[in-house]
């Protein structure tokens, strides 16, 4: 899957047509639904997005085509396992702290894409199990990451590098052992 969203442009697309959600927290909504809901997911997913935004401008249409574009993307790069995804966040380039904030906010999304869909209770069970309940824990107390005053840039870029891959790594494994949640048919075999 070669096209893919930049964070800028769907932060910009998200601003101009009026989504109270942002790119980062977007992106984490989608693949908390994603791990949860498999394939179906977008549906609810655009509509949470896009909630209170008119339908009949330009800009609906425009946003839209990026999140749709985004949710392709995000859905190949968890169901191809290979290892290819990447949480949506600025550029290396931004400020660590603005990154960070980002950070932060992916994981409030990703968080309330877990917990926002209907439960069965098997899904609340293998949410409150490891190594689930320890990625959830995880993430909460990512929420509320920032710059650590004591840090020189350097430990904060570093600090910032490793959850960064924490939090793909985990999404991963979130997506893979939700599976049998996913498609409970497949494992009555």
């Amino acid at each position: 899957m070669d096209e893919k969203v930049e964070f800028d442009t769907l932060e910009e697309s998200l601003n101009r047509c009026g989504s109270n959600w942002d790119a980062a927290q977007t992106h984490g909504l989608l693949t908390g639904r994603l791990a949860i809901a498999g394939v179906s997911a977008g549906p609810d997913w655009l509509l949470q997005v896009l909630e209170g935004v008119e339908e009949g401008n330009t800009l609906h249409a425009e946003c839209q085509k990026h999140l749709d574009t985004l949710y392709q993307a995000t859905f190949w790069q968890l169901s191809e396992r290979l290892s290819e995804f990447e949480p949506l966040l600025p550029d290396d380039d931004d400020d660590v702290g603005v990154r960070t904030a980002a950070l932060a906010h992916w994981c409030e999304g990703f968080l309330h894409g877990l917990v926002s869909a209907k439960h069965s209770d098997g899904l609340k069970e293998r949410l409150a199990a490891e190594p689930l309940s320890d990625i959830i824990k995880d993430m909460l107390q990512i929420t509320r990451a920032g710059l650590d005053e004591d840090f020189d840039e350097e430990e904060n870029e570093s600090a910032y590098v490793e959850l960064v891959e924490y939090m793909r790594v985990a999404a991963q494994l979130c997506y893979e052992e939700l599976a049998d949640v996913r498609n409970p048919k497949s494992q009555e075999k």
